[in-house]
């Protein structure tokens, strides 16, 4: 009996180095659809060009990733996570509470918010005012105070000048970064236009926020998914629909949709890069630190992200319609990268 107790310590003792040794050995990336084409690219290079595998990376939407990022430490865990939008307050607490306490956050440039239908129909010319009264869940009267759920059926009843045809637009999920930029650059942008709307954010905070934030149930939006190939298809099936996606997936479908002005301005490369086009936002990826020396080959994929070659003015990431950072704001993101400079906001 104490022979047979021996050998089983033994087996138990062995099994469990043998599961500590052997961890992880590929870089594992999840979050944002928008900054996920951009991520590919950079992996598969890396793959190539490097004696370490392709990271394997996951479209989950930047809320969905930071959640998962933030869950713990470990290689049942991911190692960096995508994010179309900077990490909140709350999401580092998370971190914090499930022992993530240093992040290194890498800014790797810019991205527009399109609002997008079928070149087969007319380019909308829209405002945020206009986006703001077509899809919050509230709006204004002419009664100054009063707010009602929101009645506008078709786009000409918004604003006289536009197509009366259905107001019907495809969306992100609630877990996109796509979507929470948009809200806040679009619809809050238009919110905001409304003078005694726009005086809450300073007596009701909250209030303004539900109001400018808050987006219509009935319809009118719909949600689709992660998925932008796909409101890209149902985008050409139904010429009246339009659909809400980053700038780079517009201009890799430059030949099937076309991207409404807003507020004058169109989404193109220039017209993000200079401020014209006024949706539009940075994107990001963050890091466990902790993962650095544990999970093989993390070090060098930062290195391949940041290097000129790709985030550059120059580098190939632009030919994938990444809008990069000013020279300066990029020497601080690769200074911050080489020293491991931890997240502070």
């Amino acid at each position: 009996m104490k022979l047979k107790l021996a050998s089983i310590s033994i087996i138990l003792a062995a099994s469990a180095v043998s599961s500590v040794a052997v961890a992880r050995d590929n870089i594992w990336i999840v979050g944002s659809s928008t900054v996920y084409p951009f991520a590919t690219v950079v992996a598969e290079k890396f793959g190539k060009e490097t004696t370490f595998k392709t990271p394997s990376i996951e479209s989950t939407g930047s809320g969905g990733g930071l959640k998962m990022f933030c869950e713990g430490v470990g290689e049942n865990t991911p190692d960096i996570t995508n994010s179309s939008r900077r990490i909140k307050s709350s999401e580092v607490e998370l971190c914090a509470k499930n022992g993530i306490t240093e992040i290194i956050e890498v800014k790797v440039g810019y991205d527009g918010i399109a609002l997008a239908n079928t070149k087969k129909a007319v380019r909308f010319e829209l405002t945020r005012k206009d986006i703001f009264l077509a899809l919050a869940k509230q709006v204004p009267t002419e009664k100054e105070g009063e707010l009602i759920e929101n009645p506008y059926i078709t786009w000409n009843e918004v604003n006289p000048s536009l197509p009366n045809q259905k107001i019907e637009v495809l969306g992100p999920p609630p877990t996109s970064g796509t979507r929470d930029a948009f809200v806040e650059l679009a619809m809050e942008g238009g919110c905001k236009k409304i003078a005694w709307i726009a005086e809450l954010k300073k007596t009701d905070s909250s209030k303004y926020k539900a109001i400018c934030h808050g987006i219509r149930e009935d319809g009118h939006f719909i949600e689709a998914g992660e998925n932008d190939n796909l409101i890209v298809n149902k985008l050409e099936a139904n010429p009246n629909a339009l659909g809400i996606f980053g700038f780079s997936f517009l201009d890799q479908n430059a030949e099937k949709v076309q991207g409404s002005l807003i507020d004058g301005a169109a989404p193109t490369f220039d017209s993000i890069a200079d401020g014209e086009y006024v949706v539009s936002r940075p994107l990001y990826f963050y890091v466990k630190k902790a993962h650095l020396n544990v999970i093989p080959g993390i070090s060098e994929y930062l290195a391949t992200f940041t290097d000129k070659k790709a985030m550059g003015e120059e580098g190939y990431l632009t030919d994938k319609g990444m809008i990069p950072l000013p020279a300066s704001e990029f020497k601080k993101v690769q200074n911050a990268v080489k020293n491991r400079t931890n997240l502070t906001l």
